[in-house]
């Protein structure tokens, strides 16, 4: 990790992580020199707000805090935002980009503690361990087969080829099961893995469903009544995946009905904002039903490596201006902030990090205010999106603060910082 020093110091970069992220995350900034405030909790959007209008540069998040439109309007030095888990969709991810606001994430950290819990609730369910567990808890002694399977030579259908449920699919083949999978993109089967062609194909040859898919439009209620209906009498559901992609009052339904076997959720359309808050559902007290608190990379090995990945971008991001990793904004992968013009000169340089409107006559712009200034440039990175564009100037120090100053005027720029 970088520890060029910055056009602003370090002690003064405000650091706020939230939902309990692994303390290894914020051992790691302070000893970057940053100050980092620390909470168990999510943060609703007024409290939010409230602490980002504070001067916070660096927000970290797991699933349940919502980094909204509003939000961002209100944060006007936050600098970048770190989700430490797979997902973004608790970010508004345009807005940010908008705003010139990196957002990072740890998409391959948790992969296979998601993956083994999952097939740890194929397992149970096919046994009926919750329920078992439960009678024995009441001092019930009722030693029976009904009802109890093994897993080998049963259908897994696997909504989701990406990284988890590939991994899935491999642990599950391991185990003997049949593998078929979903997925809206083109993938390379693993194993003997097959590919349906529908999810309705999917589900009507599926002993048990898993799902494996990110929260979008296309994704809520994906599996809904009509779906679920296409189910083999008997089959199991899982969603260790996103709370809105399962209609849970169709699924509750199902399972009081007998047509669902059992089911194993750990993600929920609403989740309890911290440890004190009680949780409500409509499939609570249903038989063979496995409910967890949304722990599925919840190992503390998936945690510490989730906390390390992200805060490492978030650090070279603030340090250096690489975006590696950024999910809104183009991907500079940036070599440490060079020391001159030339080997052996010791002339020092500035780093200047230009997030601009993406429309033509931009560069011009730049180079016409580089030329005016008679500024010498040592190195030199531009990618852009489709909305913005982001420049990265090396110059020569005494150059630095005129061309940051120029930049801040184009009514192009997004925003300009410098690194020194």
């Amino acid at each position: 990790m970088s520890t060029a020093k910055t056009s602003f110091p370090k002690e003064k970069i405000k650091v706020l992580l939230l939902e309990g992220v692994h303390p290894a995350g914020a051992a790691m900034l302070r000893e970057e020199g940053f100050s980092v405030d620390t909470s168990a909790k999510a943060f609703d959007e007024t409290a939010l707000a409230k602490a980002l209008a504070g001067g916070v540069h660096v927000l970290g998040i797991r699933s349940k805090t919502q980094v909204s439109a509003g939000v961002l309007a209100q944060a006007s030095r936050l600098l970048t935002v770190g989700c430490f888990c797979i997902g973004t969709n608790q970010v508004a991810l345009d807005d940010a980009c908008q705003r010139g606001v990196a957002v990072f994430n740890s998409p391959f950290s948790n992969t296979r503690s998601v993956a083994e819990l999952t097939i740890a609730e194929i397992i149970a369910l096919h046994r009926r361990m919750s329920d078992q567990s439960a009678a024995m808890h009441k001092g019930v002694w009722d030693k029976s087969a009904a009802g109890a399977h093994e897993v080998r030579g049963r259908t897994l259908g696997i909504v989701g080829y990406g990284h988890i449920g590939s991994q899935v699919s491999i642990l599950a083949e391991a185990m003997g099961m049949r593998v078929v999978f979903f997925d809206i993109l083109s993938k390379l089967p693993l194993g003997n893995a097959r590919p349906c062609r529908s999810l309705e194909e999917l589900l009507k040859a599926s002993d048990v469903v898993t799902l494996h898919i990110p929260a979008t439009k296309q994704t809520e209620g994906l599996l809904g009544r009509a779906q679920l209906k296409l189910l083999r009498k008997g089959a199991h559901v899982i969603n260790n995946a996103r709370g809105s992609v399962v209609d849970i009052a169709a699924l509750a339904e199902a399972i009081r009905s007998g047509h669902v076997g059992g089911a194993a959720l750990d993600v929920f359309p609403y989740e309890p904002s911290g440890n004190d808050e009680g949780f409500k559902s409509e499939l609570l007290g249903l038989p063979n039903v496995i409910l967890t608190p949304h722990v599925g990379g919840s190992t503390e090995e998936a945690q510490e490596s989730i906390a390390l990945d992200v805060c490492d971008k978030l650090a070279r991001f603030i340090n250096v201006g690489g975006t590696t990793g950024c999910v809104n904004l183009p991907q500079v992968d940036l070599p440490p902030q060079g020391s001159g013009a030339g080997p052996g000169s010791g002339t020092r340089t500035h780093r200047i990090l230009h997030v601009h409107t993406n429309v033509p006559g931009v560069l011009s712009k730049v180079n016409a205010l580089i030329a005016r200034l008679g500024v010498n440039i040592t190195a030199q990175y531009l990618q852009t999106n489709k909305h913005v564009g982001y420049a990265v100037l090396d110059v020569e120090e005494q150059n630095g603060k005129a061309i940051l100053a120029g930049l801040r005027e184009l009514p192009e720029t997004i925003r300009a910082r410098a690194l020194w």
